[in-house]
């Protein structure tokens, strides 16, 4: 019979330093968010989705391949995309090799507003996480990154 392994305790550092990643990465993501928002009226959803329509071949992805690539469910994704489609920033048409599917197609104004989104979008990136560490500490920070999303893609 296999034993299991003794539980351990989070130890006082381990607790400290998990809260501090937990708040640092928190209030990063909400002043990207809101600098986003203010420079260039794309919420962090509509950026996704067009980074991904922009990368996909011919500006254009299946409704389920959208949400796998952005982590979103299938029905969030048609309503945020419905919304994103009365701005004119993508249509919707039907799947070429498959009736029963729908594609999500870039349009022009959505390939416009992504382009005029991505520079102040990695400027405030660069300004407020590659320019705050030191090179090896970026480095390290995509070792981190890595090491929890492969323990999370092995539990999930």
């Amino acid at each position: 019979m296999t034993q299991r392994p003794a539980r351990r305790v989070l130890t006082a550092d381990e607790l400290r330093i998990w809260r501090d990643f937990i708040e640092t990465t928190e209030a990063l993501r909400t002043e990207l968010v809101r600098r986003l928002q203010s420079d260039t009226n794309l919420s962090p959803g509509d950026y996704a989705v067009l980074l991904a329509l922009s990368e996909a071949p011919h500006r254009r992805l299946r409704s389920s391949e959208l949400a796998a690539e952005i982590g979103w469910t299938r029905s969030r994704l048609s309503h945020h995309l419905a919304r994103m489609e009365r701005r004119g920033l993508i249509h919707r048409e039907d799947c070429a090799t498959d009736n029963r599917g729908a594609e999500a197609v870039l349009a022009d104004a959505g390939a416009a507003a992504f382009r005029r989104a991505s520079a102040p979008h990695l400027r405030a990136i660069r300004e407020l996480f590659v320019d705050a560490l030191t090179p090896d500490q970026v480095v390290s920070a995509g070792q981190i990154a890595r090491a929890l999303r492969a323990r999370l893609d092995e539990s999930g």
